[in-house]
């Protein structure tokens, strides 16, 4: 038995590759991208170690030319689901009761895994199944993944070394259990090191998972839960179960033995998985733990003191970066009306700079959107701003799904402030802004507060800090991670701790330790040395 009291350094986020032409990486991303461009893989349920074939499939496409299939799936059945959920509380004896360092160990293989031997696989799967650029492809499926498994690591490591205080006659102690049961986790197809994580953090913590990937991101997933398998994870601590995502939890919600649920997604779907919960509360063995990050609506606010080329910056990357598809994107701007001219040709001229098509040209820094079903609910938010007197398209605005599920970046200038497209997220690219009058900077936070029912990301611009100090105070619900001369995205494992609250969801800090706090169900151990012998207090002698 290792008896080592080991604790872990604070690990270095993993550099962002350059994928230069000529470069090791680039040759080996390019040869990947064509290996699983020109091969239809079959992807089966993962249940206790062990790949079923329902039958009952479906068709994994990319969504920059859904003419080409990627994949068939099996989805699961009712039966599957109970499978998984079988399995996961069959393994979860055993992998609770492994040593948190054996547990480590196989964190840290799978980061070394996913760093070296499958980056350019991981990589391409993301970029070829959710239409992702090689930049945000390594920023995510790569880095950001392997940070999460790195950092969790390292956060366990020091919650597991703080404890109580003792004294001469007792000895306290917490011992940080697995929640009791197990952990549902509901992934999107936005981001790769989600879908990881989501899984990962609960499981380092001891629990073990039903998985229920999204359709859309299948290719990457598939390939994260085989490089789990070969790091090691043990048969049943993660169940990878596709399908039908109302069957899947309308079945899981029903278990006495679900202990929590880990999502990311949708507002609604989160809703209905709360409802779905609260229904079977009575049926639960203990109270299930609700981890969900959800949508917003992420705002750029400018006082009149900022950059104009800064801001145009933030505007053009933070809002059409994976084509506004990331639930952090800037979806909204407040600019003053002394400098809207300036940063509006700035805005132009950068816009012109983006190329629009599929990822595998490096020159396209704009791919698709995810799919039919998102392409249509863009373009009535599009729809809706060409139709109304108070808005004005100044660019972009048109689309094209002859091949792919193509819409052009759009900017919409409003005089309304109250406008659908500056309260509702739409999750596309489109950025809406109002432009204010410079002397309503304080009344015009008050409506950035309060336009929109999220609290997930937003920046302020200004190079006066006086005017900065009141955005950050009077905004500080509106957003749970919050930038300061930045563009509100990009938000790193260590570095910025991850979520909202209001309607953006529980606002658990993905990529900080707390987190990996509500995968715990802590036990206080009190040991007496030497027990009291008399119920009579002193001053009774």
């Amino acid at each position: 038995m290792n008896n080592a009291i080991f604790s872990f350094n604070k690990p270095q986020n993993e550099p962002v590759l350059k994928y230069l032409e000529g470069s090791n990486e680039r040759i080996q991303l390019e040869k990947e991208l064509e290996r699983l461009s020109n091969t239809e893989i079959e992807i089966p349920l993962i249940i206790d170690g062990k790949e079923i074939y329902t039958g009952k499939t479906g068709k994994v496409v990319m969504p920059h030319n859904h003419g080409h299939v990627l994949a068939t799936y099996h989805m699961a059945t009712e039966k599957e689901v109970n499978m998984a959920i079988e399995a996961a509380l069959r393994a979860k004896p055993m992998w609770e009761n492994v040593s948190w360092l054996e547990r480590s160990s196989i964190m840290l293989k799978i980061a070394k895994l996913l760093s070296e031997k499958y980056r350019a696989t991981i990589n391409a799967a993301t970029m070829l199944g959710q239409s992702k650029n090689i930049y945000q492809a390594e920023i995510d499926a790569a880095c950001e993944t392997i940070d999460f498994l790195r950092f969790n690591v390292f956060f366990a490591s020091q919650i597991y070394q703080h404890q109580p205080s003792s004294d001469n006659n007792q000895f306290n102690r917490l011992e940080y259990r697995a929640l009791e049961g197990f952990v549902f986790a509901v992934s999107p197809f936005n981001f790769t090191s989600i879908a990881s994580n989501l899984n990962m953090a609960p499981a380092m913590m001891g629990n073990t998972t039903v998985w229920k990937p999204a359709t859309t991101s299948l290719l990457s997933n598939y390939f994260l839960m085989k490089i789990f398998e070969e790091a090691g994870v043990p048969n049943g601590v993660i169940n990878f179960v596709p399908g039908s995502g109302s069957m899947i939890g309308r079945t899981v919600l029903a278990h006495k033995e679900l202990a929590g649920v880990h999502f990311t997604g949708s507002n609604n779907t989160f809703n209905t998985l709360w409802k779905g919960v609260s229904d079977n509360l009575t049926n639960y063995r203990s109270y299930p733990k609700l981890v969900g990050e959800t949508g917003g609506k992420d705002f750029i606010f400018v006082h009149n003191s900022a950059k104009a080329r800064e801001v145009a910056t933030a505007i053009i990357a933070g809002a059409f970066e994976y084509q506004g598809q990331k639930c952090s994107a800037a979806s909204r701007a407040y600019i003053p009306e002394s400098k809207w001219p300036e940063i509006k040709a700035e805005v132009l001229e950068l816009y012109k700079k983006i190329k629009i098509g599929g990822p595998e040209n490096v020159e396209n820094f704009f791919n698709a959107v995810i799919d039919k079903g998102s392409y249509d609910n863009i373009l009535s938010y599009i729809d809706e701003a060409k139709n109304c007197g108070d808005c004005e398209i100044i660019a972009g605005g048109n689309s094209d799904n002859s091949k792919g599920y193509f819409v052009e970046p759009t900017i919409i200038v409003t005089k309304n402030h109250d406008f659908t497209t500056m309260k509702e997220e739409i999750f596309g690219p489109v950025m809406t802004i109002y432009v204010y009058k410079d002397d309503k900077y304080i009344e015009t936070l008050e409506i950035c507060d309060k336009t929109s029912p999220y609290g997930l990301t937003g920046a302020i611009f200004s190079n006066d800090k006086y005017a900065m100090v009141q955005a950050c105070r009077m905004l500080r619900y509106a957003a749970g991670n919050f930038y300061i001369n930045d563009k509100p995205t990009g938000a790193m494992v260590g570095l910025q701790p991850f979520g909202g609250a209001r309607g953006s969801g529980t606002n658990d800090k993905a990529g900080g330790h707390l987190n990996l706090l509500r995968w715990t169900s802590p036990r206080t151990v009190k040991e007496t040395f030497v027990p009291a012998t008399d119920i009579l207090y002193d001053y009774m002698k």
